[in-house]
This record gives structure tokens, sequence and C-alpha cells, in this order.
């Protein structure tokens, strides 16, 4: 059976959309960058880790298929994390503004067998924002709980000048990378 372990909404929507039954495992991961770890190194460590926890927390089942996701929202080399209020939503976007940004989704399928990996890079350029978009757009409260204070599915696709890459991965779970890591893991559809 195939596990997701991850509370993002987005995630089991996306994954939905691949048409495989899945389970959702509750993990807490700690999500801290080491200091000489490069952005990708980190985002796929995370989640690993997430992966490696929900097959414990499920007992590690013969059986049981972990699917662990994490993405992060990367400007000069420098990850930008979920803001902890209104003032750090906004400076993001301020340094977002204008630039082009990477996002760093990797998905790890962990089991009984072993663990591969899958991993999407895409790059967003933000147009100009002044502040005026910025405070209107942190106040609709969108920002909150979202890597690099912005959601590229609701009303933050209208901060987006350009896209290269993969949509479902700036997401949070890049569908095509996802589900050739699931059919090269034989996970059940």
């Amino acid at each position: 059976m195939l596990h997701l372990a991850s509370q993002s909404p987005r995630r089991r929507e996306l994954l939905t959309q691949l048409g495989v039954a899945f389970r959702v495992v509750d993990v807490d991961v700690p999500e801290l960058r080491a200091a000489q770890e490069s952005p990708l190194e980190y985002v796929s460590r995370v989640a690993r880790d997430k992966a490696r926890a929900g097959l414990v927390a499920l007992a590690g089942g013969a059986d049981a298929q972990v699917l662990g996701a994490d993405t992060e929202v990367v400007l000069d080399d420098e990850v930008f994390g979920k803001p902890r209020d209104a003032s750090d939503a906004a400076a993001m976007l301020r340094r977002l503004s204008a630039r082009t940004h990477a996002v760093v989704s990797v998905v790890w399928l962990v089991d009984a067998r072993g663990e591969r990996s899958a991993s999407s890079v895409s790059r967003v350029r933000f147009a100009e924002l002044d502040e005026a978009a910025i405070a209107a757009y942190v106040a609709t409260g969108e920002s909150f709980g979202k890597a690099g204070a912005y959601a590229i599915q609701g009303r933050g696709a209208a901060l987006v000048e350009h896209l290269e890459g993969s949509y479902s991965g700036v997401m949070g779970l890049p569908l095509f990378e996802t589900a050739r890591l699931l059919r090269e893991g034989g996970a059940p559809g």
C-alpha cells in the first residue's frame, strides 16, 4: 500500500491526479538546513527523512511504500521556507520581485526493498511587484504555509511572469517525475 508522508493538501490533490490509491501517514521531521548543505541536498534530505519517518511509523510493513516530498524556493543559494508572519512574507516577495528564482522539488519512495528518488528544478520569474501589490497579496492569507510566500496555483499565479519547468513541481509534487518514480518502484496503481 502506498502512503504519502505529508499533510499538504496540495500534495494529496496532486497525487490523486495520478490515479493511485494512497493513505496519508503523519510525520514530523525537522526542516533545518545544515551549514554546508546545498539547497538541492537539503530538499532531498528532508524529503527522504519524511519518507523514512513514514516507513518507521508504519512499522516497516513488507508491502508498505512511503512517498516523501519537499519543495523549497531558492534565490541566490538562500532557501526561502514558509514565512513566519506577514512581515516575513512581504520581505520574501520583495526579494523575489522582478527576479528569477529556482523551485526545487524532490520526491523519495521508500520501502523494504530500498529507496529511490526523483527531483525537479523549475525556474520562476516574478513580475516587478510594488508595495501595494505585495500588501494586497499578503492580505489574502495565501502566503502562509507556502515556501517563498506564494501559491502558484492560487492568486500567486498573477505574480509569475514566466515559468520554466514543472508547474506541479512548483505546487509541491512534480507529477511527471513522481509517476515515473512510482512505476520504477512498482507502486500499485
